[in-house]
């Protein structure tokens, strides 16, 4: 390279860098031109088209759940027909002998028990377990030095699970006596 082409004018690049830095920040792109009435109208045709298929989601959802949930009424209630027929039955028959009647209408409260099992809530075992607050509600206590902290009466069955409780059993807990 010589002197002179060292020297010499400064290339393009250089010159716009130079001339861009004389003159300020880089001018803004042009802003686009406004929509057209078409194009409003078409966007506005997009949204309500929108809208409305969402609206149709929604009343979609509603009907199906209020259709989910008549065949879960219906499915409890078939649950609990052979009950009522049952208990019809030991009404009909109220007038014989009344330990008949005694033994009808356990059989009708084991089946009770039974179809709020199929429901998915058994009947909660609480005589003789340990106190446990999550599945028992005491109602009373009495003294049992023996027996202290243990269910000793279900004064009220309860139904479910440990993880789906429906009602907790009403229990009487034995305690230790009192010294005086």
């Amino acid at each position: 390279m010589s002197a002179e082409q060292g020297a010499g004018p400064s290339t393009s690049a250089e010159e716009s860098d130079q001339a861009q830095a004389a003159s300020g920040p880089p001018a803004q792109a042009p802003d686009p031109p406004p929509p057209t009435w078409a194009q409003v109208h078409e966007a506005e045709d997009r949204l309500r088209r929108a809208l409305a298929d969402l609206d149709n989601v929604r009343k979609r959802a509603v009907r199906e759940r209020e259709l989910e949930r008549a065949a879960m009424r219906s499915q409890a209630a078939q649950t609990w027909l052979p009950v009522i027929d049952n208990l019809g039955l030991a009404i009909e028959h109220a007038t014989g002998d009344p330990a008949a009647l005694v033994e009808g209408l356990k059989a009708v409260y084991q089946q009770a028990g039974a179809a709020m099992a199929q429901l998915g809530y058994p009947a909660l075992e609480a005589m003789g377990q340990p106190f446990d607050p999550t599945v028992h509600e005491a109602f009373g206590s009495v003294p049992n030095a023996e027996a202290a902290g243990t269910v000793v009466h279900v004064a009220r069955p309860g139904y479910g699970t440990a993880e789906a409780l429906l009602r907790p059993a009403g229990v009487i807990v034995a305690t230790a006596p009192q010294e005086q």
